[in-house]
C-alpha cells in the first residue's frame, strides 16, 4: 500500500537528529503558523513569501505584514527567518493568461502552485538548503497530492530535496484557526487573486 504524504512527512522528520535548513514556501501568516510551530523543532526555517497571485497590491501587503509579524511574535526551538521577494503580478497575470475564468482548484491554480513552488526550489538550490516545501497543504481547499507531486518534479529538476506534507492532518488546519485567533491574524476570506475574490462574490446568495 502506498503511503500517504503525511506518512511520509512523519518518516523524514524521524531521521531528522540536527536541525536542517527549510525554505518554507509560505502562502499567508494563518496557514504557516501551524507549520512553523510543527517542523521548527527539526529545522532552521526560512520563511520565503513569494506569492504573484495576490491582488491588489494593498491585499498582498497586508498580508505580508502579517507573515513578518507572526514570525516575531512566535516562540521556536530552532530559527526562523524570513526572505522576501518583488511583487510579480504581472508575470503570474502572463502565466494563467487564457486560463482567468476556470474554477477555484481547476488548471489556473495549478499554473499558480508551479509558479510559486518553483521560485521555491530555485532559490532554495541556490542558497544550499538541505529542504523545501509549503504550507498551501495546511488548507483543506487545496489539492496536497497535486502539491506534493509538484514538489517531486521540482527536486529531480533542481536537485533539492522536497519535504513531502499533509500539514492539514491531525488536526492541523484546527491548529491553524487557534493560532491564528491567539495572535489575531488577519484571515482573508479568498486565496489571493482576483479570479478566486470574483468567484467568492458570485458565489454568495444572502439570505
Amino acid at each position: 500500500m502506498e503511503k500517504s504524504n503525511y506518512a511520509l512527512l512523519l518518516e523524514e522528520l524521524s531521521t531528522i537528529t540536527e536541525p536542517k535548513k527549510l525554505l518554507l514556501h509560505s502562502c499567508c501568516a494563518p496557514c504557516s503558523s501551524h507549520v512553523i510551530e510543527y517542523l521548527s523543532p527539526y529545522f532552521n526555517i526560512t520563511i520565503l513569501y513569494y506569492n504573484p497571485n495576490i491582488s491588489p497590491r494593498e491585499e498582498y501587503e497586508k498580508r505580508k505584514q502579517e507573515q513578518i509579524r507572526l514570525i516575531n511574535s512566535l516562540k521556536c526551538k530552532n530559527k526562523v527567518d524570513y526572505l522576501d521577494c518583488d511583487y510579480d503580478n504581472d508575470l503570474y497575470e502572463s502565466k494563467i493568461k487564457g486560463y482567468e475564468s476556470c474554477p477555484e482548484k481547476g488548471e489556473r491554480c495549478t499554473i499558480c502552485f508551479k509558479l510559486r513552488l518553483e521560485k521555491t526550489a530555485i532559490i532554495a538550490k541556490e542558497n544550499n538548503y538541505d529542504y523545501f516545501c509549503t504550507t498551501l497543504t495546511v488548507s483543506p481547499y487545496k489539492n496536497s497530492i497535486l502539491i506534493n507531486n509538484i514538489g517531486k518534479l521540482l527536486e529531480s529538476k533542481y536537485n533539492v530535496k522536497w519535504l513531502n506534507s499533509d500539514f492539514k492532518k491531525e488536526n492541523g488546519y484546527k491548529r491553524s484557526i487557534e493560532l491564528s485567533k491567539k495572535y489575531n491574524l488577519y484571515r482573508q476570506n479568498y486565496c489571493g487573486c482576483i479570479y478566486s475574490k470574483r468567484e467568492k462574490k458570485e458565489s454568495f446568495h444572502p439570505e
